[in-house]
């Protein structure tokens, strides 16, 4: 005896579909017709996106600053302040957009150190890193100051 499967939720048919839909029930005040289970999901999931968004934009920020703050490699520090301009200037639409996210920072800023440290550490095992951030850790330091060309800079 075979046992029928219900027929698959608009949401796990096509998402895109279903957001469309739940976009158009919550304009016209459908509440009723809501598919609360997912909407609540999907919200909580918006949430987690960015703040992992956050926490991965300032580990690759910190990565490269560290790269370019103590890897003495001139030929490459071009790309590393590439890459921090990018990252920065993706941080930036993200506060932006999100600004609640920048009282995060400071937790997030620590997740993020770890993890970079880590990183630049096994990638270049002979460079003396700091065990500790030696710049002002502000949202807006991180986001404005060169560090590197801070000639008081203890390397």
């Amino acid at each position: 005896m075979s046992q029928t499967q219900a027929p698959l939720s608009l949401y796990d048919q096509d998402i895109l579909l279903w957001s469309e839909d739940t976009a158009a029930k919550l304009r016209a005040k459908d509440f009723e017709h809501l598919d609360l289970e997912h909407l609540i999901e999907e919200v909580e999931a918006l949430g987690i996106s960015q703040k992992k968004e956050l926490l991965s934009r300032l580990t690759v920020l910190l990565e490269h600053l560290l790269k370019r703050c103590y890897v003495n490699l001139p030929e490459n520090f071009n790309g590393w302040e590439i890459t921090i301009r990018h990252q920065r200037t993706e941080l930036e639409i993200l506060l932006g957009f999100a600004p609640s996210l920048k009282s995060r920072c400071p937790e997030s800023f620590n997740q993020a150190w770890r993890i970079a440290l880590k990183n630049v550490r096994q990638g270049y095992p002979q460079v003396n890193f700091p065990n500790e951030w030696p710049f002002n850790r502000s949202v807006e330091s991180l986001l404005n100051n060169d560090v590197w060309l801070n000639e008081n800079t203890e390397k």
